[in-house]
C-alpha cells in the first residue's frame, strides 16, 4: 500500500510539472486555461516537492518535509470556488480575489513557524508530549472546515446557475462535466472527514496512508481538470451562453399579458422559432416584441413553464406531426426530433417521456398498432 501511493506521489508530481511547463511554454495554452487553476496547480507542485523531497531521502529522511504538502490544503476550496464563479458568472482574474487566499497564506505560515523553524530537539520534543499531534489535529480540522465551506458555495452556485439556464436557454448544455468535477472533490472531502475523526479516535494506522491517499485523489482531480482545461476549455465556457438584454422590470398589465399569450401562441405556430435548435429567450423576446422580463413574466404567469419546457413543448408537438408524414418512414426517431428542433438526444428522450408520458419507442409503437 505504502509503496504504491510513493508511486502516485511521483506520478501526480510529474504532471503537474508537466503541466505547469505546458502553461508557461505555452502562450495559445496559456490563454485558454483558467488562472485559477493554473495557480493550484502550482501550489499542488509545492505541495508534491515536499512528500517528493522526503521520499528520495535527498536531504535525509527529515519527517518535517512532508509538512511542506500541507501549504496546499487551505487552497483547495477556495480555488475550486473561485473556478467555478469565473467559469459560470465569467468573472474575470481580479487581484481582489486574493484575498480569499490570506487564510492560506496565514496557515503556511503557521506551519513554517510551528514544524519547519524549531530545531530538532524542539521537534522532537513536541512530539513525544503530544503537542504536536494535538495541533496537527487541529490544523487539519480548520483545513477541512474551510474547503468544505468553499465546495458548499460552490456547489450552490453551479446548482443555481444550471436552473438559471432553463429560463434563458432552449436547448441542454453539457453541464455534467463541471458537475462530476464538483461532485469528485465532495466525495474526497467525505472521505476526509470520516479520516479525520478516525485519527482522532486514536486509529493512526488507518488514517495516515488514508490521509496521503485523499490528500492524492484531491490532487489528480485537480490535475486532471487542469488539463482539460488546456485540451477542452470550451468544456468550462459557459457564462458567455447567458447573457440577457438589460431592460427595466416587467410593468404589464393582465389584459397585456393576456394579449401576449395569444400573440405568442400564433408566433410558435405560424414562425415555428423553436425550429432553431440554439434558440435563447432574448431571440424570442426580440421576435415578440417585448423585453426579457416580460416574456419571462409571462411565461411565469401565463404559461407556467420554464423557456426550456415551454419551447420543448412545441418541438414535441412538432415531432408528433413529422411522425405522421412521409419522413417518418426515412428518418430515425432521433432525426424527426431534430428536424423538430432538438439538439440533444437525452433532451428529446426527457422531453417526450414527461409530455407524452411514454418514450418516443413506445409511441412508435402504439401508433402502429392502433393503425395496423
Amino acid at each position: 500500500m505504502r509503496t504504491f501511493l510513493n508511486q502516485l506521489v511521483y506520478f501526480g508530481y510529474f504532471q503537474s510539472l508537466f503541466l505547469l511547463c505546458i502553461y508557461l511554454l505555452s502562450p495559445k495554452r496559456r490563454k485558454s486555461i483558467n488562472r485559477y487553476i493554473a495557480f493550484l496547480v502550482w501550489v499542488l507542485t509545492v505541495g508534491l516537492t515536499g512528500r517528493v523531497l522526503y521520499l528520495s531521502e535527498i536531504f535525509g529522511k527529515n519527517f518535517r518535509l512532508i509538512t511542506i504538502s500541507e501549504f496546499a490544503i487551505l487552497f483547495f476550496g477556495a480555488t475550486v470556488y473561485l473556478f467555478t464563479r469565473s467559469s459560470l458568472l465569467n468573472k474575470k482574474f481580479s487581484y481582489r480575489e486574493l484575498a480569499h487566499y490570506i487564510p492560506g497564506f496565514v496557515y503556511v505560515g503557521l506551519i513554517i513557524f510551528l514544524f519547519i523553524i524549531p530545531s530538532e530537539e524542539a521537534y522532537r520534543a513536541k512530539f513525544k508530549s503530544g503537542e504536536l499531534l494535538v495541533i496537527s489535529t487541529l490544523f487539519a480540522g480548520v483545513g477541512l472546515l474551510f474547503n468544505i465551506t468553499y465546495w458548499a458555495f460552490s456547489l450552490r452556485l453551479f446548482l443555481t446557475y444550471r436552473k438559471k439556464l432553463q429560463n434563458e436557454l432552449s436547448y441542454a448544455v453539457k453541464t455534467q462535466f463541471f458537475l462530476n468535477f464538483l461532485i469528485a472533490i465532495g466525495a474526497c472531502l467525505l472521505c476526509w472527514v470520516v479520516v479525520y475523526f478516525v485519527s482522532i479516535y486514536g486509529n493512526q494506522f488507518i488514517a495516515r496512508p488514508t490521509h496521503q491517499a485523499l490528500w492524492l485523489s484531491i490532487a489528480f482531480v485537480i490535475l486532471f481538470i487542469a488539463y482539460y482545461g488546456m485540451t477542452e476549455p470550451d468544456l468550462f465556457k459557459l457564462a458567455p451562453l447567458v447573457k440577457p438584454k438589460k431592460y427595466a422590470q416587467s410593468k404589464l398589465s393582465a389584459k397585456d399579458l393576456n394579449r401576449l399569450k395569444d400573440q405568442l401562441d400564433q408566433l410558435m405556430e405560424v414562425k415555428k422559432p423553436y425550429l432553431n435548435r440554439k434558440l435563447v429567450k432574448a431571440e424570442l423576446a426580440e421576435l415578440l416584441g417585448v423585453s426579457n422580463p416580460d416574456i419571462a413574466r409571462l411565461l411565469n404567469e401565463r404559461i407556467g413553464m420554464t423557456f426550456f419546457e415551454y419551447v420543448n413543448y412545441y418541438r414535441i408537438k412538432e415531432f408528433v406531426a413529422l411522425a405522421k408524414t412521409d419522413k417518418a418512414q426515412q428518418l430515425t426517431i432521433f432525426g424527426l426530433a431534430q428536424e423538430a428542433g432538438f439538439n440533444s438526444k437525452t433532451t428529446f428522450h426527457k422531453s417526450f417521456k414527461k409530455l407524452m408520458g411514454t418514450s418516443p419507442g413506445e409511441y412508435f409503437a402504439q401508433s402502429s398498432s392502433s393503425t395496423a
